[in-house]
């Protein structure tokens, strides 16, 4: 028992400190937005591109809540992420009122043009989880949506997000797409390069693990 304890002792004083440096990692970047209901009664023309704060590169995550309470039984949600380099390449998230929940993902890069990568006619989100689009350069674009990964390590090369833009009516003489509400989008990026800290907690494990392993065999040696 004192030998566990002891063990217990060394991991807290080591690992202790890495959680202090990893809340303050300065590669670490986190924007949320609180998009009005308003913003998506237009039609993709009128949609104005937004430029973000800050651009979230190399490895990102995008958290949608969607909590719109639409009007239109023909009315969307339509959220464009825009890459920095290529303004004419984005990532495209629908999704449609209940009861059917529409849900679609599409993409447009300058090689290959528009293409819709996945699409859900019934139950294809739910309001009561969110929507994460995951990217990263080595891995690409994987998307869930909210119950199960509907895109998987899609390659659509370097993808750095600085702008967006929503809309959601598909006519401009469209009843309003949306009433109320609104949506709910956080973006979250690092790069896991410039965390010097990154490996530090696998390197600890593997520290612990040979300390456990040495006081069982002197503990055996010992009987």
């Amino acid at each position: 028992m004192k030998y566990l304890f002891a063990i217990i002792l060394l991991t807290g004083f080591f690992i202790s400190p890495v959680f202090a440096q990893e809340s303050n990692n300065p590669s670490l970047i986190i924007d949320t937005l609180e998009i009005p209901s308003d913003e998506f009664n237009r039609v993709m023309r009128d949609a104005p591109v937004i430029i973000l704060n800050d651009v979230h590169a190399v490895s990102w995550q995008v958290t949608i809540d969607n909590n719109l309470l639409y009007a239109n039984p023909d009315g969307n949600a339509v959220l464009k992420l825009y890459d920095e380099q290529t303004p004419d390449e984005f990532i495209e998230v629908g999704m449609g009122p209940q009861p059917d929940n529409k849900f679609w993902v599409a993409v447009q890069t300058p090689k290959e043009g528009y293409i819709v990568v996945h699409r859900d006619l019934d139950r294809g989100w739910y309001p009561q989880a969110k929507s994460i689009i995951s990217f990263t350069d080595r891995a690409g674009l994987t998307v869930n949506n909210g119950a199960r990964i509907v895109v998987t390590n899609l390659d659509i090369g370097q993808f750095a997000i600085n702008s967006y833009s929503v809309y959601g009516m598909q006519g401009s003489t469209d009843p309003p797409a949306v009433s109320s509400g609104s949506m709910i989008i956080e973006f979250l990026s690092g790069d896991p390069a410039k965390n010097t800290f990154a490996l530090f907690p696998f390197y600890m494990a593997a520290g612990v693990g040979s300390i456990v392993i040495a006081l069982l065999l002197l503990t055996k040696r010992r009987s």
